[in-house]
Order: structure tokens, then C-alpha cells, then sequence
């Protein structure tokens, strides 16, 4: 695959949903992204959106070292056809080194928080670089 072929797929948060989840969920580090949740990283931008559009935060983490994410259901699964965990990365510290690709990891190493009640978002299907 040529570099320029290779994307993200995946969903973007409804705007107006992300806002009120702000209010909801504040971020706990200063580097706030909360906006998309990943499908695949390395996707052809040839290959088509997901279907899915809703989706529901099931549970948080904060790893209490400059990293906090929701874990995200959808079609009531929170695995990634390639095993990680679906998620939105909610805020991070890039003053500490942290970058969004170490959520899985944060995920995979600590786990996470269930919710008392899940919340159901909007999911828009999406393809970034």
C-alpha cells in the first residue's frame, strides 16, 4: 500500500453530543482531543465507512499519569476486530510524552471503569490521515 493510500476509519462524535459530554466527562488533562472513536489505523481509503451510528460509553480510565479515556460499545462490543478496545481518547498531557495511540495500551494494561449507566452517542462514519 503506497504511504499516501494509508488512513483511519473509524467515527467522529457529533458535535453537539461532544460538547454536553465536556460538561459531563471534564477532561483531566490539558490536551483535550475527545472526537473520534478508531475502527482501523492502516485502512485502504479505498475501503468502505462502518455501518454502525450509535454507540454507547460504557466506562472510563484515568491512569493517573497524564492519559484519561472512554470505552465505547458498539453493537454492544467493546473489541476492535483487531483486539484493542473501542475508545475516544478524552484528554492526555503531551508535556508528559503522552500521545492518543497510547490509549489501547493505558486500556490493555489497567482496564477500566465500567458506568453505572452507559450512555448512548451518536457515531458519524469517518476516514482521516
Amino acid at each position: 500500500m503506497a504511504a499516501g493510500d494509508a488512513a483511519v476509519t473509524g467515527w467522529k462524535l457529533d458535535d453537539d453530543e461532544r460538547v454536553a459530554l465536556l460538561e459531563r466527562f471534564p477532561p483531566e488533562w490539558p490536551d483535550v482531543i475527545a472526537d473520534h472513536v478508531t475502527l482501523e489505523t492502516g485502512a485502504r481509503r479505498s475501503a468502505p465507512l462502518p455501518n454502525d451510528t450509535r454507540g454507547e460509553i460504557v466506562g472510563a480510565i484515568n491512569d493517573e499519569e497524564g492519559l484519561q479515556a472512554l470505552v465505547v460499545a458498539i453493537r454492544g462490543d467493546t473489541e476492535r476486530p483487531d483486539g484493542s478496545t473501542y475508545h475516544i481518547t478524552w484528554s492526555l498531557d503531551r508535556a508528559r510524552g503522552r500521545e492518543p495511540i497510547q490509549s489501547n495500551q493505558v486500556i490493555a494494561e489497567h482496564g477500566w471503569s465500567p458506568l453505572d449507566n452507559p450512555i448512548p452517542i451518536t457515531l458519524i462514519p469517518a476516514r482521516w490521515p
